[in-house]
């Protein structure tokens, strides 16, 4: 009897092993990572095929149905006036996101949680008829209490509210969670992939970093903050970050409720009606743009290199975490060998400190290209800005890592409004002129045992 015990383990630790690394041939795009988890898997059975099934299966497919009540390829194929007015960029952006630009919005910026979480549950409790919520974190301390008081009475009174928080980003504020206080008062909710382990799921990754709320399909708010008091800089918080949120009115806003509620649909199964488009409020034509690990992977990455690409004066990018991939590295050195202005921001003081490790084993390789690289003074900067020529502007919840444009569910909006990218520059401009630049003698300068830890944490910057 132990003998067959002993056999059928042998066979079945043998078919994990086959099929784990089968699967790492078939859908690993990267050689060097297809490598990495072969010798993993057949060096080490089962163990390796494990942590392949919970770390290296990146792929789902969230697409059961469209809101939008058009083919994307049609989308795409009938680009209107007011998209012809922006040339190929626009084009990129269509055919990448299958939706049109949507034209006759106001966006207002919203600087920290101050700004940003008053304008949020003010609006909240100005709904009449549907409120859709998304974020990565959610942490139930006084701002988020506000916000839960706000959605509760938003039930009451009979709208429809929709409350989707991260599985593992709500885990951020153990020993308490959230998603038990919005049912205690009634508020509908659901957790997009929460961890478990009989049967186990990759909870790792395939996290849902979008953060999105959208009232009755006409007023949205996107950008990089969570729902947590360490947004709130004057809080007096040890580990508060600075960040940037948007308000966003007019047509662009059902667009961001579709994308919730597809989400909404792939984590309960429930379907929603199609969201009503608002009418015109403003000048600023919009488009969202999602990017994940399932059939939407790669079209961030796409675009920030097809946005560098088409720029003719100046590129600048704010962001926490800068570990890009070798195509937008190659876009942004090829701008600045072009005579661009290529600015770069980066925080000096990183809430992941093994992230800033990587990033400065790596920054020599656009800062001998003549990219301005500058370090914000703290505290953690936590904004993400991508502007082209004062005239275009990418924001949302994307970093520039791996993480963000391989495997977690994002979200940006194409932004083209003089009023709003100018103003945005101003923004980034002011902070540049306060920040330190980074020269390239000061990356080679770093003594051995620094460069032996950057280039340490650099080899893992696919799994940070």
């Amino acid at each position: 009897m132990t003998e067959i015990l002993q056999t059928a383990a042998g066979l079945l630790v043998l078919v994990a092993t086959l099929a784990a690394a089968r699967h790492a041939l078939f859908f690993k795009r990267q050689p060097r990572s297809a490598q990495a988890w072969l010798l993993f898997i057949l060096l080490l059975p089962p163990i390796g095929a494990l942590f392949y099934y919970l770390l290296g299966v990146n792929r789902v497919r969230t697409r059961a149905r469209k809101l939008k009540g058009v083919d994307p390829v049609e989308a795409v194929s009938r680009p209107s006036p007011v998209d012809l007015r922006y040339g190929q960029l626009e084009c990129l952006g269509r055919a990448l996101s299958g939706r049109p630009l949507a034209p006759g919005n106001r966006v207002t910026v919203l600087q920290d949680g101050e700004a940003a979480y008053p304008a949020m549950i003010a609006a909240i409790e100005a709904a009449e008829e549907s409120i859709w919520l998304s974020t990565y974190i959610f942490d139930p301390d006084r701002v988020g209490e506000a916000f839960i008081a706000a959605l509760a009475r938003a039930v009451e009174r009979g709208v429809r509210v929709r409350v989707l928080v991260d599985g593992v980003g709500e885990l951020y504020a153990l020993p308490h969670r959230v998603t038990p206080r919005l049912r205690a008062v009634g508020v509908p909710n659901a957790r997009f992939l929460p961890p478990r382990f009989l049967p186990p799921v990759s909870w790792m990754n395939l996290r849902n970093h979008r953060k999105v709320l959208t009232v009755d399909d006409r007023v949205a708010f996107t950008g990089g903050m969570n729902l947590s008091v360490r947004h709130c800089t004057g809080d007096g918080q040890r580990h508060r970050a600075t960040d940037v949120h948007f308000r966003l009115e007019g047509p662009v806003a059902a667009q961001l409720a579709e994308v919730v509620a597809e989400d909404w649909h792939f984590v309960t199964g429930e379907e929603s009606p199609p969201p009503k488009v608002a009418e015109p409020v403003g000048e600023a034509d919009c488009r969202v743009v999602v990017d994940g690990p399932n059939e939407d992977l790669d079209r961030l990455k796409l675009l920030l290199v097809g946005a560098v690409a088409t720029a003719k004066r100046r590129v600048a990018i704010m962001t926490p975490y800068f570990l890009p991939p070798r195509e937008l590295i190659a876009a942004l050195q090829a701008a600045a060998l072009r005579g661009l202005e290529v600015d770069l921001l980066l925080p000096a003081r990183n809430n992941l400190p093994y992230v800033h490790w990587a990033t400065r084993n790596m920054l020599w390789e656009v800062l001998q290209w003549d990219v301005r690289v500058h370090y914000q003074p703290p505290p953690f900067a936590h904004g993400k800005l991508f502007l082209v020529d004062g005239e275009y502007a990418v924001v949302g919840s994307a970093n520039l890592d791996p993480r963000s444009l391989r495997l977690n569910f994002e979200l940006v909006v194409e932004t083209w409004d003089p009023e709003t990218v100018t103003g945005l520059q101003r923004h980034f401009d002011t902070l540049l002129a306060r920040s330190r630049p980074v020269t390239l003698a000061e990356v080679d300068g770093r003594p051995w045992y620094e460069r032996l830890r950057d280039a340490s944490a650099w080899v893992f910057s696919p799994y940070l």
